[in-house]
């Protein structure tokens, strides 16, 4: 059975972090692990609390897993701090681990923070050029290029920059952008693909990046090559998306055993 590993914080609400991550991989048939970078306090309509752990228990986590159930691919999502990211990129490293996986968390769905401001860089410098995909929201690839993305061409251009920053690729998510139709754009360095699905009018978009990059892990981990891996993530987050059902007040999660539960 193929193994995924995700290094994320832990969502109480259920939704996103580390427990939106494992109930992907389950969903896609990967065996998931994880190594914990935060916990925090929150529901579908915020964050109240956050507790960053310390790196060299991250670093811990990740040796446990690896020495005993090495990963056909890794998922990076909420990494808090600088010290957290230099750990984490030094354990890929050493691991040499395959089929890496980064979505650069830095805003929760609520528009708390979840990425510490002078961690960005660190982020830019170690972590990116060890992906083997990158999966920003606009915003995220706003603030990773230093440039506002108001147009396809801007778009493209930073979809470039980021590959220019080490990445192997990126996928640059529509999710932000306007229209009846959500397109995602993957750059790899030498041509640009596009994948479109209806957008899904719901309140139920908690977790959305969280599952869309350990989707791409699962495909990755299955086998899948880059380009298909994410394609058929796209389509089993909208599916995810168009068959969630009411939880909380606030933005809930999607619907991750679509798949395998009675209407």
């Amino acid at each position: 059975m193929p193994s995924a590993l995700t290094i994320a914080g832990s969502d109480s609400g259920g939704g996103a972090g580390i427990q939106a991550d494992l109930k992907t991989f389950a969903a896609l048939g990967v065996y998931g692990t994880s190594a914990l970078t935060a916990v925090t306090a929150q529901n579908t309509l915020g964050v109240t609390a956050v507790h960053e752990l310390p790196p060299e228990m991250v670093a811990a986590q990740i040796d446990a897993v690896v020495s005993d159930i090495r990963p056909d691919a890794a998922k990076t999502g909420m990494l808090a701090n600088a010290a957290i990211i230099e750990v984490v990129a030094r354990k890929m490293k050493e691991h040499a681990l395959p089929n890496l996986v980064i979505d650069p968390i830095m805003v929760a769905k609520s528009g708390d923070s979840l990425l510490r401001r002078e961690a960005v860089a660190a982020l830019r410098d170690l972590l990116l050029p060890l992906a083997t995909v990158v999966t920003p929201n606009l915003p995220e690839a706003a603030i990773l290029t230093g440039r506002d993305l108001d147009s396809a061409d801007e778009i493209r251009r930073a979809a470039r920059e980021i590959v220019a920053m080490g990445a192997g690729a990126v996928v640059v998510k529509g999710g932000h952008r306007q229209g009846h139709v959500a397109v995602d754009l993957l750059y790899d360095g030498r041509q640009f693909r596009e994948y479109a699905a209806p957008r899904i009018e719901t309140t139920s978009t908690h977790g959305t990046g969280c599952t869309f990059a350990s989707a791409i892990a699962a495909f990755l981990a299955r086998g899948e090559p880059l380009a298909e891996a994410v394609g058929q993530a796209k389509e089993y987050l909208t599916e995810a998306l168009r068959h969630a059902y009411p939880i909380g007040r606030g933005h809930g999660p999607v619907h991750h055993f679509y798949r395998f539960w009675k209407e």
